[in-house]
């Protein structure tokens, strides 16, 4: 239970750092390799770009988890409560119907890759694994914004969903689990 109410807290972060790490290890690897033993490494660019594109959908998750995502909250907290919400909801809809379109999109893709496979240039890893991020990512923000959606409801719909209360207060520490 501690296990999965961490992973519930920090997956997201974990994994980014994982990538960043893996990032800086990879370039640091190339400079190491080109400088120091006049040689080139042909697998540290794609091994970065691959873990680029991790950090970048995990991250667009915890942004949706964090509410981080672009939006003008300044504009939106200046409008009365009720057109408050119906904005926000607005926006939280179609976002959630952009990542269904998405994760529909995305499976259709890892289904072509998964028929008719092809090997990275580099390091000659199945394309399909390191493209998983597609349906991965979408779903961790789809169930994001479902999470936050339920939490804000759990907690009497107060306030902007997922925003932080009008007196200044943090919203709740508790997840779902």
């Amino acid at each position: 239970m501690v296990v999965l109410r961490w992973l519930e807290k920090h997956f997201e972060e974990a994994i980014c750092c994982i990538a960043l790490v893996v990032i800086a290890c990879a370039v640091f690897a190339q400079v190491l390799a080109r400088y120091v033993f006049e040689i080139a490494l042909h697998w540290t660019e794609e091994t970065a770009a691959i873990a680029m594109v991790w950090a970048v959908y995990m991250g667009a998750s915890l942004c949706v988890r964090e509410r981080f995502h672009i939006r003008i909250l300044v504009a939106v907290q200046a409008l009365p409560t009720g057109m408050g919400k119906f904005v926000i909801f607005m926006a939280d809809i179609a976002w959630a119907f952009f990542c269904v379109i998405m994760l529909k999109v995305s499976w259709e893709y890892l289904t072509v890759l998964w028929q008719f496979p092809s090997r990275s240039p580099s390091l000659r890893i199945n394309e399909f694994y390191p493209q998983t991020i597609l349906v991965i990512g979408y779903a961790f923000m789809l169930a994001r914004l479902l999470q936050t959606y339920i939490l804000w409801f759990r907690d009497g719909a107060e306030g902007l969903p997922g925003m932080l209360a009008e007196d200044g207060d943090a919203p709740d520490e508790e997840h779902l689990f």
